[in-house]
This record gives structure tokens, C-alpha cells and sequence, in this order.
């Protein structure tokens, strides 16, 4: 990734974080319209602290762009972790357009075709990282069984 995307990340998510509890809930609004059946995942959670868990995620991967190999590991354990809360692979598609709608909603008409392209691109990374290590889990565990 180049220095301008990173640059472009870095300034738009600090625009962001600054309503976490309110940038947090347009996102678990806007995935659970995308797909009710994942409140199921999020019954016996409480909502407030998913808020401050959802933009210190984010915080660490824009945090983290310049040097990939401090973030990678903490994804993978995170992917690894998702896959006992019930996250399956074709949430991550589910996450990335709420992720998406989330931010062109709090952006407007400043959420230009770059910072979308910039914001899609770095998600892709963390998906990818998350899947690869999800799926190394699951194997795992049904070689396990």
C-alpha cells in the first residue's frame, strides 16, 4: 500500500473514531440490516464495549499499515478467535459492505471514489489475513476430532 492511501486511511479513520459509539452503531445497524441472522452472534454481548473493540480493531490495522508484520499476527488470532464465536467465511463479505456503507454514511459526499477504493483495499487485506487463519483453525480443529 502506497504512503498516500496510508496517508488517506490514517486521517479519515481519525475522523471516524472520534464518534466511536455512534460510527459503531451505524455499523452493527447497517450489517444486521445486511444480514439479520448475524445478531445471533451478539446476543449475550454487550453492545457499548463492542463500540470501543470494533474502532480499536480498526485503529490497529490503519495503525499498522506502515509495518504489516506487527499486524498480521494479532489478525490471525483474531481470525482464529472468530471462528469459535460462530463467524463463518461469507461473513467477512457481509463485514466489508457494512464497513463500507458505514463509512459513506458518515462521510458523504466526502467519501470519494479513493478514500472508498483506499478503505475496500485495506479491508481486503484484513480479511484475507482473518479467512487464511480461520480456515487454518477449522482444520485444525476437525483433525482435532
Amino acid at each position: 500500500m502506497d504512503d498516500q492511501t496510508i496517508r488517506m486511511l490514517e486521517t479519515t479513520f481519525v475522523e471516524f473514531a472520534r464518534g466511536k459509539e455512534e460510527s459503531a452503531s451505524l455499523f452493527y445497524e447497517r450489517l444486521f440490516a445486511l444480514d439479520p441472522s448475524l445478531r445471533r452472534l451478539f446476543v449475550n454481548v454487550e453492545m457499548k464495549s463492542l463500540a470501543t473493540k470494533l474502532m480499536a480493531a480498526l485503529g490497529l490495522v490503519v495503525g499498522g499499515l506502515r509495518d504489516l508484520s506487527k499486524v498480521v499476527p494479532v489478525l490471525e488470532s483474531l481470525g482464529a478467535r472468530h471462528v469459535g464465536y460462530g463467524v463463518e467465511e461469507a461473513h467477512y463479505q457481509t463485514v466489508g459492505t457494512a464497513l463500507i456503507q458505514t463509512l459513506a454514511l458518515s462521510f458523504g459526499d466526502r467519501f470519494t471514489p479513493d478514500i472508498r477504493a483506499a478503505w475496500t483495499g485495506a479491508y481486503g487485506v484484513v480479511s484475507g489475513v482473518m479467512i487464511d487463519a480461520a480456515r487454518r483453525a477449522l482444520a485444525g480443529n476437525q483433525a482435532a476430532e
